[in-house]
């Protein structure tokens, strides 16, 4: 009798039930050269939302949007497409250090990827994420023992 009253479990996600943003860790870390750094900044800024354009970089990310925003304060329909973390002035002063991007589900679904993300941002400095030199990694320190 108390197998008749049971109801029937949820049939289980499918991956296209399931709507994420997509986190990849750049390993070892892509570091963009000196000039080319330079030429990808000037770029992110003539190309920021606060300028018509697709890119707003601040100290931490660069984040890449679908469409232009309606106005500085306002993204209007404009819907995030990914972001890149980086990081100013490592290894050396001028250079950047790319770590980690993420695109969102929406982007996802139009086709891009991390690496699409990243080569868009590189290309403004005439780098892909292939071609971009990468971090020196080094063996991690052998564990404390008295």
């Amino acid at each position: 009798m108390y197998s008749q009253m049971q109801t029937p479990l949820p049939a289980p996600f499918t991956p296209s039930d399931v709507d994420t943003d997509i986190t990849e860790i750049i390993r070892p870390a892509a570091i963009v050269p000196e000039e080319a750094a330079r030429s990808i900044l000037v770029e992110l800024a003539l190309r920021d939302t606060n300028n018509g354009g697709l890119w707003s970089a601040d100290p931490a990310r660069w984040a890449r949007y679908d469409m232009p925003w309606r106005s500085p304060d306002d993204p209007g329909g404009a819907r995030l497409i990914g972001t890149i973390q980086i990081a100013y002035g490592t290894p050396t002063r001028y250079e950047i250090t790319i770590y980690c991007a993420t695109i969102t589900a929406h982007a996802s679904r139009l086709g891009w990827t991390v690496v699409t993300l990243c080569d868009a941002a590189l290309s403004l400095g005439n780098l892909t994420l292939d071609s971009c030199p990468r971090a020196q990694m080094h063996q991690p320190p052998k564990p404390f023992s008295f």
